[in-house]
């Protein structure tokens, strides 16, 4: 049996490790696992069968660009010029990547909420930026509140990003802590980014607000979103970033750079997507919905602290009762039972008593992992 290293836990590693494995149960990664509803692959196909295949403008197809500012403006209450102020990017990734690029420069502070997904730590330092931590808590459900943030507050501070649902802890602000939020970046003259990529998960009545749509804040807010989660596309390479024209120029500039445009059949794809039948959204909801519900009773036996996921696609829980910590419980549950879930370290260094864990398996994988999770709490130290 391999121990837990004593350096600092690599995410990507973990995964090489569980690819070695023969037939792993990966809850790493946050890809939905079930296949693109069909009217979106339709989609694809007919662009194909009818030579749509070329290059497109920078900023995206005029007809996804158009698709996404009706969707901001239905569903989020958000206006934007499709032409002016809309880039589709490849991915989430590379759109959190090229809005550092364009506005943050050397010796600029990025308030972050903490914990966080440590994409985020990479594309600041790229930029020359760095990273201040806000604390949240399990205690309220991991809001990102106004007085963490204010405390961070120095000179040097250009941005805040808010990410709601959140990756790891699945907490939701509430639209009170959304407002006191927009409260603060006004009074700062913070610019924000809201990265709204797990939107279409709520779950016991939590609410999304998008803080674009909040008084005096659409003209400083920068809203990244995506097509993975929400219509489980994560191998097409489709995001958006939406804001003010000054920065989705830059960003269009820097994105010619690095790669042109997105793939082209994918972008046609994202057009039926938003376009077409949303039936499949709440479907996928459901299915997570339930798998939540299951893993949380399932995980009530045993000695671990679940949070209660208000959001999102993951179950964030502390396993010190168990008498191990994360990066410990990770590790032996890997090599004694086949099963991979990331330690809370990958995640902030408050974090070492936690795990993620996503909900991306059929109900009955999930239920052999929760038998397999009783094993090694069984022959856990006391």
């Amino acid at each position: 049996m391999s121990s837990a290293p004593a350096s600092p836990v690599n995410m990507f590693a973990l995964f090489e490790l569980a690819r070695a494995r023969e037939d792993a149960i990966s809850l790493g990664l946050g890809d939905p696992d079930v296949p693109t509803p069909a009217h979106i692959m339709d989609a694809a196909n007919a662009a194909i069968a009818a030579g749509q295949t070329g290059p497109t403008e920078v900023a995206g197809l005029p007809e996804l660009r158009q698709a996404i500012a009706a969707k901001l403006a239905r569903v989020n209450g958000v206006q934007v010029d499709p032409q002016r102020e809309v880039l589709v990017t490849t991915g989430g990734q590379e759109a959190l990547y090229l809005l550092m690029q364009a506005l943050i420069s050397d010796g600029d502070e990025v308030i972050v909420p903490d914990p966080r997904y440590t994409s985020y730590d990479g594309a600041v330092e790229s930029a020359g930026g760095t990273l201040v931590l806000a604390p949240t808590s399990p205690d309220d459900g991991f809001q990102l509140h106004a007085a963490a943030v204010e405390a961070c507050i120095t000179p040097r501070s250009k941005l805040l990003l808010v990410i709601s649902p959140n990756n790891p802890s699945a907490g939701v602000n509430t639209p009170e802590t959304m407002a006191a939020l927009a409260e603060v970046a006004i009074r700062h003259d913070l610019l924000v980014v809201a990265d709204e990529i797990y939107e279409a998960y709520l779950y016991d009545g939590a609410q999304h607000v998008s803080l674009a749509s909040l008084p005096g804040m659409r003209e400083r807010t920068i809203t990244l979103n995506g097509f993975s989660k929400t219509y489980a596309m994560t191998g097409w390479r489709v995001g958006y970033l939406a804001g003010p024209a000054w920065f989705i120029e830059a960003a269009t500039a820097l994105k010619g750079i690095v790669n042109v445009h997105a793939p082209t059949v994918s972008q046609w794809a994202a057009v039926a997507a938003l376009n077409g039948p949303q039936t499949c959204v709440e479907e996928l909801r459901a299915m997570v919905d339930r798998r939540r519900l299951m893993m949380l009773d399932g995980m009530a036996e045993l000695p671990l602290r679940a949070s209660r996921p208000q959001g999102g696609l993951y179950i964030w829980a502390d396993v010190s009762p168990s008498g191990m910590d994360g990066t410990q419980f990770s590790y032996r549950l890997l090599d004694e039972e086949n099963v991979l879930v990331l330690p809370g370290a990958i995640f902030g260094e408050a974090w070492g008593d936690w795990i993620r864990m996503t909900l991306l398996q059929p109900d009955e994988v999930l239920q052999e992992v929760l038998e397999r999770m009783r094993r090694i709490c069984a022959t856990a130290p006391v």
